[in-house]
């Protein structure tokens, strides 16, 4: 951060408000109206914070890579030339002929996942002459854009719990945090949002627009270019949760029964053959391959690149087999969303991962003690299946491959909102036992 940051900062600051007031009623209604500012303005926070606590406490770290040397170096090149630019926005990492004096110095220029942020943020640079707070402020925009959509969507399949669904997608504290400045995750939560909002839109509401279609494909590439591992949890979730979704409008109980088994084999193979397409340009992310990568990102997390971020932890022995990473999926998906414990706290940010993770397993707790003799019934929800088929997945191949509570505290973020909307559906949906009951659920 240096003095551009205190002259262009407060005016995107100011442009951001402006443009919110006057689109807000376009996207809100009487009740969701008070939601709207009072979440843009926690994801603004959020982003300045990130930045001040990787400058002034980690003392650098990948939102600084990002951008001192990443995005910058491209828009000093825009400046020097717009050609050159263009080249080093458009590159694919190979070709160094003319941007060489540029590139040598992005550390990330031959990565694509990281390449792909640099290059979000080298576009937003040519708008706050490379301010770091101000184009970490727009990244909190498009984070709050993906959220909304997120809020939107479930709000309209509960409006009478507006308040719980508002605090599950829009106000949990490490989602705000660590979701919300320049780093990868910021655009792949909003990636989330919005394709969870298509999704609904297209096949479930059956609303058919061109624009949701793109949308929901620049969503999932998003995801694609960025964090594959979570294109490869949603995707499948997301099959599921349209054929359940289809499946409950069937009126035949009889019909039901006989046709669930081939629904059941066609998610599999759905999601096998999503998986598959996924995983066609990495095979690190390949079925048979997932064990090994995750053994090798735990240990390079918690003993390598992630040492700093916080203390480590251990779920068991990883030995590339895909037995041993099934064998530890309980303790990765309690470590993920009910860990680090009070007593495992080592410095500030663990102290605030913990408080949460505590309030998360009382909530869990106090919904499965109140609601236990009908949380079968409910299960059979579609929008149940979705919400946690998605939380408990994401939440075992994070915690699996991570190894580290600093580092894991960033990467479990899209879990979170998912599991809150599970817990909260569970609590206040009625058993849907005819197509009308459900149907009112929605």
């Amino acid at each position: 951060m240096d003095l551009r940051d205190l002259i262009v900062t407060p005016l995107v600051i100011v442009l951001v408000y402006i443009s919110a007031y006057l689109l807000r009623g376009r996207v809100t209604d009487g009740i969701t109206r008070r939601y709207f500012i009072p979440a843009l303005t926690c994801k603004i926070i959020g982003a300045l914070a990130l930045g001040i606590l990787y400058q002034f406490y980690y003392g650098g770290g990948d939102t600084f890579n990002f951008h001192t040397h990443g995005s910058r170096h491209i828009w000093e090149a825009f400046w020097d030339s717009p050609e050159k630019g263009l080249k080093l926005m458009f590159s694919d990492g190979t070709d160094y002929r003319g941007i060489y004096e540029y590139a040598r110095r992005i550390p990330f220029f031959r990565d694509p996942t990281s390449y792909t942020v640099i290059r979000l943020a080298a576009f937003f640079d040519l708008f706050t002459f490379s301010a770091y707070s101000a184009t970490a402020v727009l990244f909190s925009v498009i984070s709050f854009i993906g959220l909304w959509m997120l809020f939107q969507s479930f709000y309209e399949i509960m409006p009478e719990r507006h308040k719980y669904i508002a605090a599950a997608t829009l106000f949990i504290p490490s989602v705000v945090f660590w979701g919300s400045g320049l780093l990868k995750d910021t655009i792949t939560l909003a990636c989330l949002g919005m394709a969870t909002f298509c999704v609904k839109r297209l096949f479930l509401d059956r609303r058919v627009r061109v624009s949701y279609g793109l949308l929901l494909l620049v969503s999932l590439y998003g995801m694609f270019l960025i964090k594959k591992y979570i294109l490869i949890n949603y995707l499948p979730a997301a099959i599921l949760w349209i054929y359940t979704a289809n499946l409950a409008h069937i009126r035949s109980m009889v019909f039901k029964i006989l046709l669930f088994p081939f629904i059941s084999a066609l998610v599999v193979v759905a999601g096998y053959y999503a998986v598959q397409q996924v995983s066609k340009d990495d095979p690190r992310y390949a079925l048979n391959k997932l064990s090994n990568t995750a053994k090798v990102t735990a240990y390079d997390i918690a003993y390598q690149t992630g040492r700093d971020a916080g203390s480590t932890y251990t779920l068991g022995e990883l030995d590339g087999s895909f037995g041993s990473m099934i064998k530890l999926a309980p303790q990765a998906v309690n470590v993920s969303l009910f860990r680090p414990y009070l007593w495992e706290v080592r410095n500030p940010l663990m102290l605030m991962s913990a408080m949460e993770a505590m309030i998360l397993l009382a909530l869990t707790l106090y919904v499965l003690r109140a609601r236990w003799t009908r949380i079968l019934s409910v299960l059979t929800n579609p929008h149940v299946v979705f919400c946690l088929v998605f939380s408990i997945t994401f939440a075992f191949a994070v915690g699996v491959s991570t190894f580290n509570f600093g580092t894991l505290s960033r990467y479990k973020i899209p879990s979170l909102p998912f599991y809150t909307l599970a817990l909260i559906q569970l609590y206040f949906l009625k058993s849907p036992s005819t197509v009308e009951e459900f149907e009112r659920t929605e």
